[in-house]
């Protein structure tokens, strides 16, 4: 793996008035699908107020499209008691390219990588 291959995943939830609890009790169920998956690199939540984030980030674009796969029964319980406000997905040119078809109904920011550090 390459770091140019990392796509990370930003998306921010707000769970509907009087659901944040429901909505944390939820998250073990994503890292526990998420556990398996073989190109992914990490995976958490975090809170801050009423926002939930996901911390998230794969070996390439089409792993990251696996885990959307395997997770979208889950997503698709979340969003009943969530709105999504924000999605945000990083990554090198050529890794988002392979996610965009896929994703072009999401209201998805794309962050194109230009210049970074390998160690």
């Amino acid at each position: 793996m390459s770091p140019r291959s990392i796509v990370s995943i930003h998306p921010y939830f707000k769970p509907h008035e009087g659901k944040l609890g429901e909505f944390i009790a939820g998250m073990p169920a994503f890292v526990e699908r998420t556990r398996a998956e073989e190109d992914v690199l990490f995976y958490d939540f975090t809170v801050c107020g009423d926002t939930v984030f996901c911390r998230e980030a794969y070996d390439g674009g089409e792993g990251a499209l696996r885990h959307l796969e395997n997770v979208g029964d889950l997503l698709g319980e979340a969003l009943k008691i969530a709105e999504l406000t924000r999605l945000e997905i990083h990554g090198d040119a050529v890794e988002l390219d392979k996610m965009r078809e896929a994703l072009k109904d999401l209201p998805v920011q794309w962050f194109v990588l230009e210049a970074g550090l390998e160690k």
